[in-house]
């Protein structure tokens, strides 16, 4: 946590920022203004080509210029020295709508989004080819360097980065996406700052509106509800008052509700989707007519909820293809029909036992993990039936129901969707007292709530003001093994309550009743939860893990080390947890007799990066030899590896094999983990012979496979890649086909950096092979084939690799095809395609998927021929699979043109399937894919 200036001299600043889905904004507060008050400041921003014009509010859009698009000096801000083809706000959002693909929105969504690499170029989603690509970061960051800015041109003599700035974000961000937005506001050049949640600001700036009187608009005992739902996110809040000896009242936060990717972007997708079908009957739009239909949803939907709007609207789209000129196809719009999709749809008149369903979500157009269940009201009575008791199990008396609504975010623009609101809070609470309503607090802007109530927080900061109580909405848990066993015999894991609900920022605990035994110099993994049921654990407390009341964070995965412990030791220590100003946790352990102590520090990488996949455990479940088991397969192990061995290399799977009266094919990932740490310590062994290193190679590459599923599977794997990287010790066919055997099966736990390193020589050697033969017109057969074919092999695994270097891998595998010579590499080079091209990945991103195009000439070149093989059936499944995402999935006519072509060939009815209708694939297509079996217990990601 970065805070403000440690300076004696307080800034004469404060600023609050909102950094928004759809919109941004500047408040402050002039502290040398003896009456002080919260201003906006109007943001300068480009309207029109070499038009600046000054606003209260800065959409959120970045807009990247074509080279030439426009004319020099024309996109140039008044503190810019240069021109430049970048641009943000006004003039970016109505660009976009012209050409979608060079724009970037909703990053804030992008933010908190766990399923991509949040820190790897991948906005504009789907974006124009020559578009430079930026992480969900760097687009932030672009939004608060245009506010720095601007900011810094009107204010010369107090720049920015020298004053008290608040940050809001969703209170339903958890600490990575908290982490990521402090690095987004270093980025842009503010390294200090302070955040506060979205829904709080909002009562701030609803508290700093009514100065005078909000004493007696709230009374102890009641229970306001703060509703925030804006462009990309759901926030609930639940705040309490309290009484207070001063005769004042006092306001508690009580609850936070679940992170929800549930705001006015899923609106728009669903008027979009209601007009294409209006359009196109069962078929779909071009991507890039797509793009505009839903940026102008947006102003359907703003049209018709507002109070007088017309009773229909018509929206014209650009033509496609040869008709773009001059071809546009028009919809109209009922103001009926509008409602219906977006109040029926988002704001449904439900019970309060209906809870959301848990269908996956229709809309996979731009990749986010939009909420399962589109219907707010739904998500809002699930949260007050679980939070409005709050009161009551911490032993207080008053209302356990929403005695007053304060609405924030664009969505509650419209007096429709307050008052659909509201006639659903009536209709649950009422209780037979028909006159009954909350009451309703209003905030006059609610584009510039939050902002200001983060200028106005501040203020708080510095002992002005009225200051929530914000205690921690959530339990914090460590898992901890017991002296319970569970079903397989092994040490429990339970859950120890670290940080208690209701704590405050700056609390330490400090957890001295219970002593436990740290294992260091040897990796270890800290399993982390948080709950937002259980409110009324302590600090101490021992408990089961219920997966239904908790929820896992990324675990701590670390090597503790100490000086005076150079092997594995067990030491004696206790915990302690400190909540930082930001809602973040510390934990660090305390030797008890001693006084060394270990920080431990979340995992952040996992859980904003693809490369490094949070633990779910699936394969421990997959069972656990006994002790004696396990020792005859070190035996075999010593015995081939080991300093005297007595066993050969060869056969070696099999002895094992017997030992266990198992087949290799269904050893328990627990015991391939271990076989992989024993083969690690033999390493020595692999420099006997060339037959050594060969099996030795091997028997890694199959107890890692396929690089995750396990706990500390990524310190597996990156050990691996330090002690193998470029160390062959008996350099022939035989161990260079098993390098890479091994490097294919474990890629899956490879970051996109290794793999890249691992393709970048081979394609260079393809590049020189390729432009060598096209220049004598002679094949030259280089390598031994199986050695070639795994290499291929390999090259096909790694799914981080840029689209670009997977297109041209592509392009290189089809010239390779088309020769004669090189009849040995088809199957391996049609393995390579169908995963190159591949439209679902089985671990990798989604923003490393080739093209719709590529994929399609490439399914063209696969069906043109009369030669069939299983490599080249699988390769067209993959090509043609269906997703339901329109970015990645082939046009229907190709799609039919595939499935028409697997039926002729007889191919499996599940690869039928997957194209026709998509879906999941089965344990036997799995393997397939892979190129393997998996042990058991353990699936693709993507499968």
């Amino acid at each position: 946590m970065t805070t403000i200036s440690d300076s004696s001299a307080p800034s004469r600043y404060v600023v609050g920022i909102d950094l928004g889905t759809t919109n941004s904004a500047l408040c402050f507060v002039d502290t040398q203004v003896p009456q002080w008050k919260v201003e906006t400041f109007r943001i300068p921003q480009l309207v029109a080509p070499s038009e600046v014009d000054a606003r209260e509010t800065l959409p959120s859009f970045h807009y990247q210029a074509a080279r030439h698009e426009f004319p020099a000096n024309s996109l140039r801000m008044p503190w810019q020295e240069s021109d430049t083809e970048t641009v943000v706000g006004i003039f970016a959002r109505e660009q976009g709508k012209l050409v979608p693909g060079r724009v970037i929105e909703s990053a804030k969504s992008w933010l908190c989004h766990p399923g991509v690499d949040r820190t790897s170029g991948l906005l504009p989603w789907h974006g124009s080819p020559d578009v430079p690509r930026l992480s969900p970061v760097e687009a932030s960051a672009a939004y608060l360097s245009h506010l720095r800015q601007a900011w810094n041109h009107a204010h010369p003599h107090a720049p920015l980065e020298l004053q008290d700035v608040v940050i809001t974000l969703p209170a339903s961000f958890d600490e990575v996406a908290r982490e990521l937005t402090v690095a987004a506001a270093k980025l842009a050049g503010l390294p200090k700052v302070i955040l506060i949640e979205e829904p709080q600001a909002a009562f701030y700036a609803w508290i700093s509106a009514h100065a005078d009187s909000w004493n007696t608009l709230v009374t102890p005992g009641q229970n306001i509800l703060v509703c925030d739902i804006g462009g990309g996110t759901s926030d609930f809040t639940l705040i309490r008052v309290r009484a207070h000896a001063t005769d004042q009242v006092q306001f508690h936060r009580v609850a936070v509700g679940d992170h929800l990717i549930l705001g006015g972007d899923n609106l728009d997708l669903a008027l979009a989707h209601h007009l294409e079908r209006k359009l196109m009957g069962e078929g779909k739009l071009e991507p890039r007519q797509w793009g505009t239909l839903v940026r102008m949803c947006r102003h359907v939907k703003e049209t018709l909820l507002e109070d007088g709007a017309p009773e229909s609207y018509s929206v014209t789209l650009p033509g496609s293809g040869s008709k773009f000129i001059g071809g546009g196809v028009h919809v109209e719009i009922s103001l009926q029909e509008a409602r219906e999709i977006l109040l029926e749809g988002f704001f449904p008149v439900v019970s309060l036992e209906d809870h959301p369903r848990k269908k996956s979500s229709g809309f996979q157009e731009f990749g986010l993990p939009y909420a399962a269940d589109p219907a707010a009201t739904r998500h809002l009575a699930k949260f007050l039936q679980t939070h409005c008791r709050a009161g009551l199990e911490l032993g207080e008396a008053g209302s356990t129901r929403p005695d007053a609504v304060l609405f924030n975010g664009g969505v509650f623009v419209s007096n429709l969707v307050q008052n659909r609101v509201i006639d659903v809070i009536r209709h649950w609470f009422s209780e037979g007292d028909s006159e009954w309503s909350p009451q309703l607090l209003q905030n006059d802007r609610h584009d510039l709530a939050v902002a200001r109530g983060a200028a106005y927080y501040g203020m708080v900061r510095r002992g002005a003001g009225v200051r929530i109580a914000a205690g921690l909405p959530r339990t914090y848990y460590m898992g901890v093994g017991t002296d319970h066993l569970d079903e397989s015999g092994e040490s429990a894991i339970q859950a120890l309550c670290l940080m208690p609900a209701g704590a405050e920022p700056g609390t330490e605990i400090h957890l001295t009743e219970h002593t436990f035994q740290l294992t260091i110099s040897t990796p270890v993994e800290f399993p982390l939860f948080h709950s937002s049921l259980r409110l009324t654990d302590r600090p101490g407390s021992i408990s089961p893990i219920e997966r239904e009341q908790l929820t896992p964070l990324p675990p701590i995965r670390t090597v503790l080390r100490s000086r005076k412990e150079k092997q594995t030791a067990h030491i004696g220590v206790q915990l302690h947890a400190r909540l930082t100003e930001i809602g973040t946790l510390q934990v660090w352990c305390s030797e008890v007799d001693g006084n060394r102590t270990w920080q431990l520090q979340f995992d952040v990488r996992s859980a904003t990066q693809t490369d490094m996949t949070a633990h779910a455990g699936e394969g421990e479940t997959a069972g656990v030899l006994d002790q004696e088991s396990i020792q005859l397969v070190q035996s075999a192990l010593e015995n081939c590896f080991g300093p005297k061995p007595t066993e050969k290399p060869a056969g070696l799977p099999k002895r094992i094999s017997r030992l266990l009266e198992l087949s290799r094919e269904d050893w328990p990932p627990a015991l391939l983990r271990q076989m992989w740490e024993q083969l690690l310590e033999l390493e020595a062994g692999r420099r006997f012979s060339a037959e050594h290193e060969t099996r030795w190679l091997n028997l890694v590459g199959f107890a890692l496979r396929p690089g995750y599923g396990l706990a500390l599977d990524d310190w597996r794997v990156a050990e691996s890649w330090k002690r193998l990287r470029s160390q062959m010790h008996h350099p022939g066919p035989s161990t260079l086909t098993e390098w890479w055997i091994l490097w294919r099966r474990i890629c899956g736990g490879l970051l996109s950096g290794q793999q890249q390193a691992l393709a970048n020589p081979l394609l260079t050697r393809l590049r020189e092979e390729l432009k060598k033969e096209k220049k004598t017109q002679f094949v030259k057969r280089g390598g031994h084939p199986q050695e070639q074919a795994e290499a291929w092999r390999m090259l096909g695994s790694l799914e981080r690799l840029p689209t670009a270097m997977k297109m041209e891998l592509g392009e290189i595998a089809f010239e390779f095809l088309g020769s004669p010579e090189r009849s040995q590499l088809a199957p391996a080079l049609l393995w390579s395609i169908g995963r190159l091209g591949a439209r679902v990945p089985f671990y990798g991103p989604l923003d490393t998927v080739i093209g719709i195009e590529t994929a399609e000439r490439w399914l063209n070149q696969l069906i043109a021929t009369r030669e069939l093989s299983s490599e080249r059936l699988l390769a067209v499944m993959q090509l043609a699979r269906q997703t339901g995402d329109r970015y990645r999935d082939l046009s229907e006519t190709q799609r039919d043109k595939a499935t028409n072509w697997l039926i002729s060939r007889e191919a499996p009815e599940e690869f039928i399937r997957l194209v026709r209708d998509g879906g999941e694939t089965e344990g036997k297509t799995s393997a397939l894919i892979f190129g393997e079996s998996l042990p058991i217990g353990l699936r693709l990601a993507g499968s």
